[in-house]
């Protein structure tokens, strides 16, 4: 299963460029948004998973933020995002990773990730990466999950999605996250498509 995935990714982003995904935004505004609303100092430690391909990190570099990792399962994805980097490259940590099982060894001040947790639509996948953030991200650390509202759609890439309103993020979190704040947006993806994105920020207790 673990290949498959790998091989799913790989192939998805070795047949489209960066602009023709789906999920690709202009600028990741509610991502922004949400990170400043945490109040992190600016060496705050800071991964973004499933952000291969991503300008959150471009982004967070010209915010001023120090300690940026991510963390994508497309090696592919990982050396285009680096290729656009240009010079600031070395300024991020990359890892190629699968959030179901990996460890990263170190903890976050923030998890971020926008448009991962939504394809854990089986118990055993949901099981594995809630385990992975739970020993990633420090107690009292933030985290931000964006994921397909309500009315998102039902799969995404050729694979089934799950989608979730706020409450139903908490519910699956568990007492040990306290919601902060979330939103809905409007996503546009290049053909034009509209989704509906349920974006959370959340602070481990």
């Amino acid at each position: 299963m673990r290949d498959e995935m790998t091989a799913h990714w790989q192939r998805t982003y070795g047949e489209r460029s960066i602009e023709e995904l789906s999920w690709t935004e202009p600028m990741p505004d509610s991502s922004l948004a949400l990170i400043g609303e945490a109040s992190l100092p600016s060496d705050a430690a800071i991964i973004d998973v499933g952000g291969g391909a991503s300008r959150l990190t471009a982004e967070l570099l010209r915010c001023g933020y120090s300690d940026v990792t991510v963390a994508d399962i497309s090696a592919q994805a990982l050396e285009r995002a680096k290729a656009d980097l240009g010079e600031e490259a070395g300024l991020v940590t990359r890892v190629e990773a699968d959030v179901r099982d990996h460890d990263f060894g170190r903890r976050f001040d923030l998890w971020h990730d926008r448009a991962v947790f939504h394809f854990m639509v089986k118990p055993a996948d949901r099981d594995g990466y809630l385990a992975v953030l739970d020993r990633t991200l420090r107690p009292g650390g933030h985290l931000i999950l964006a994921t397909f509202g309500p009315d998102g759609p039902t799969e995404c890439s050729s694979l089934p999605v799950r989608r979730y309103d706020a409450e139903g993020i908490s519910q699956v979190l568990g007492d040990d996250y306290e919601l902060l704040s979330s939103r809905l947006k409007e996503h546009r993806t290049p053909s034009g498509k509209a989704q509906q994105f349920m974006y959370a920020l959340l602070k481990r207790r």
